[in-house]
């Protein structure tokens, strides 16, 4: 059974290997091949009881874990392209927000399953990020300008024009600063509201593509599209693990709810594997995974859910009906 108390390295492999794992199938058309994984965002809500699938093909779906039919999922429309990000309100479990290449970030009552708001963004939406208040939230646009809303009046109120592709965002777990993936190689920590640059940490050879702070907020994993994945110490910002066994460029990554194992996704090889983010071993690795772009961990216990290519595509939950 999936649990909340945390599994000692020795003891994880055998441990995981044990849990179920189930499909979430996508509605897409009959006939329809995708040249990868059509789900490009994942995001659990903060109580792990939903899991939100942002889809290329422009559908947005919330899944409850213990029903595998799309019928059962509630389907949210309004997109009219692809999504690229989704998040919940760190502090509303019901609502969600998602930005897409359609230039809007909209906000969903969940259960009303209806669009609560939207925020036009004058350019293709890319990356979001909530600050720990529920009330702020911070946009990008695929121009690599961050844009500041405020959720209470649904409106822009800062824009940051950044001069380097900024990929994504995410807020400290104190709210007072904005971690910045970039094109450079280099992620860099802002103060917010003023962007005043804090630290800029230089950690990989290609661009930036995906980071994750650990529950505790002493560890940063990065991913890059050199394949590989970087974790570094926030007390004193150095480098203390690499993870190489990626194929392709590292779309997204993700601590368990104890910060003892990450993982990597990526649109290119066939595998998954969860590595002990202390030690930087491989504990276990799950097989026949193709497209796995977007991989997300449950907020409280041993449940990783990822998108998939192939054999039809969709998303997968380990472990998501073991403690049923």
């Amino acid at each position: 059974m999936s649990r909340s108390k945390s599994v000692a390295k020795p003891n994880f492999g055998a441990y995981i290997s044990k849990l179920k794992t189930a499909t979430y199938p996508s509605a897409v058309p009959r006939g329809y091949h995708a040249t990868s994984s059509p789900i490009r965002a994942l995001a659990w809500s903060p109580l792990g009881t939903l899991v939100a699938a942002g889809y290329a093909n422009r559908e947005l779906r919330v899944w409850n874990p213990e029903k595998t039919d799309t019928k059962s999922a509630t389907e949210l429309r309004g997109h009219t392209l692809g999504l690229e990000a989704v998040a919940w309100n760190p502090v509303l479990d019901a609502e969600l927000a998602s930005v897409s290449e359609d230039s809007t970030v909209r906000f969903w009552d969940v259960r009303a399953r209806k669009e609560s708001a939207q925020v036009k963004l004058g350019g293709g939406g890319l990356s979001i990020a909530w600050r720990g208040n529920g009330q702020e939230l911070v946009v990008g646009r695929r121009d690599d300008v961050l844009l500041g809303i405020d959720r209470r009046m649904n409106q822009i109120t800062e824009t940051w024009k950044q001069n380097v592709q900024t990929n994504q965002i995410m807020f400290s777990y104190g709210g007072d600063e904005l971690l910045l993936t970039t094109g450079d190689g280099a992620v860099k920590i802002v103060e917010y509201p003023t962007f005043k640059t804090l630290y800029t940490i230089n950690g990989h050879t290609s661009a930036c593509s995906s980071l994750d702070l650990s529950p505790s907020g002493t560890c940063l994993a990065i991913g890059g599209s050199d394949s590989l994945i970087s974790l570094w110490d926030t007390r004193h910002f150095f480098c203390h693990r690499t993870l190489p066994d990626m194929t392709g460029p590292v779309n997204s990554v993700s601590f368990s709810f104890d910060g003892s194992y990450v993982v990597g996704g990526s649109e290119e090889g066939n595998a998954l594997d969860i590595a002990h983010t202390e030690t930087g071993e491989y504990v276990h690795r799950i097989e026949g995974v193709l497209g796995a772009r977007a991989v997300q961990w449950h907020p409280k216990r041993y449940a990783l859910a990822y998108s998939m290519d192939s054999p039809y595509p969709g998303m997968k939950i380990l472990g998501g009906m073991d403690a049923l």
